[in-house]
């Protein structure tokens, strides 16, 4: 999003001010009395939020800890890219409490294409070290897992294997951020050539026929989860409602910030920590839609097969410049399409091979 058409981030402060930190705080803690939440979860998030500080991530974890009521399970995460992630870092989320996901690409050449340092140096080196310091000492329980941006210029079983050489315990492959005005890279809206489906079923099959389990494929987890009547946990498949806001440095309340690769001004709510509830930001009409389920999709999309477990993609990928704004299908609907049939297939033989199965001996009949 830094280098798409929303440039806000660029008149906003690096980090929250002290005022704006306690009442984000004060805000959580209403909301989940409010509303007799029993969970929360909170992310921390950037830009790189390592660049914060220690003291400023003590002092948030705390704020939301007092806020809320000791009753309401509390999750806090970090995403990073690890450039920062020393071992004081680890002391101190192994003493909150907070996971860490961190972001990396592949190898040295699929990491380094565009993850690189202000001197244009690549930083596979560094974050290589930051995972091996988390995934293998006794900071592991605090590994949520690694994030990595699908690019079609890197081999995907290669950059799949480099991945699994750190023993993450989930890999999350994340397509693209694009729509049908600006297209991501590799994807022609106006082709049903499927890129990033053959990229992502060559990384299915070794996922999935791996002899045991190597990882978790969220992306792949969650088709197979859909497919077979469960429901998703992540944006840009299923149905279920969004669940969650953005607090943005300057203290105003956004949609997901995703939205800023679509047209200045598309996450924006005009509402603040300072003086708005999130119930205000959940009751404006854009956030609705976004909670509408098959009813937000667009025609097409409420009558296609795929449609519960698809669920329209991500709701920025959906977005076109021509008057019909999110009410269109997915950028990567072809991908989506092929992606979700190959997984179908592979799965209902799987099914069908345990239903053929005979029935161990000893084994009660009804």
């Amino acid at each position: 999003m830094y280098r798409s058409v929303d440039q806000v981030w660029r008149t906003q402060p690096r980090t929250m001010s002290p005022a704006v930190m306690e009442s984000t705080a004060r805000r959580i803690g209403e909301h989940a009395r409010a509303h007799g939440l029993g969970a929360l979860g909170i992310v921390l998030h950037g830009g790189e939020p390592l660049l914060a500080g220690k003291e400023f991530i003590r002092t948030a974890v705390s704020a939301i800890r007092r806020e809320v009521d000791e009753t309401v399970q509390l999750t806090y995460a970090i995403q990073t890219n690890g450039v920062r992630l020393d071992e004081e870092y680890l002391e101190l989320f192994a003493e909150l409490d907070v996971r860490v996901g961190i972001s990396m690409d592949g190898d040295r050449t699929a990491h380094d294409r565009h993850r690189r340092r202000a001197d244009g140096r690549g930083s596979h080196a560094q974050v290589a070290a930051a995972v091996d310091r988390i995934a293998e000492g006794p900071y592991r329980r605090l590994f949520s897992g690694l994030l990595c941006t699908i690019d079609l210029d890197n081999d995907p079983v290669r950059t799949y294997r480099a991945l699994l050489r750190h023993r993450p315990p989930m890999v999350d492959f994340l397509l693209p951020h694009g729509n049908w005005s600006t297209p991501p890279p590799g994807r022609d809206p106006a082709s049903t050539d499927t890129p990033y489906a053959d990229w992502l079923i060559e990384v299915f099959e070794q996922w999935y026929g791996a002899p045991v389990q190597e990882t978790r494929v969220r992306i792949l987890e969650q088709i197979v989860a859909l497919l077979l009547g469960g429901r998703a946990v992540v944006e840009g498949l299923g149905l279920e409602p969004l669940g969650y806001v953005v607090i943005e440095t300057d203290g105003s309340i956004s949609q997901d910030d995703t939205l800023r690769t679509t047209y200045p001004g598309a996450a924006a709510t005009a509402l603040h920590v300072l003086k708005d509830p999130f119930d205000r930001a959940l009751n404006q009409s854009a956030l609705v839609a976004r909670r509408s389920g098959l009813a937000a999709l667009a025609t097409g999309c409420q009558s296609c097969r795929l449609r519960r477990v698809c669920g329209g993609g991500h709701y920025a990928h959906r977005y076109r410049a021509d008057g019909t704004g999110f009410v269109n299908p997915s950028v990567y609907c072809p991908d989506l399409t092929a992606l979700i049939d190959h997984v179908r297939r592979r799965v209902a033989q799987d099914v069908d091979r345990l239903r053929a199965a005979p029935a161990p001996t000893g084994t009660p009949t009804l």
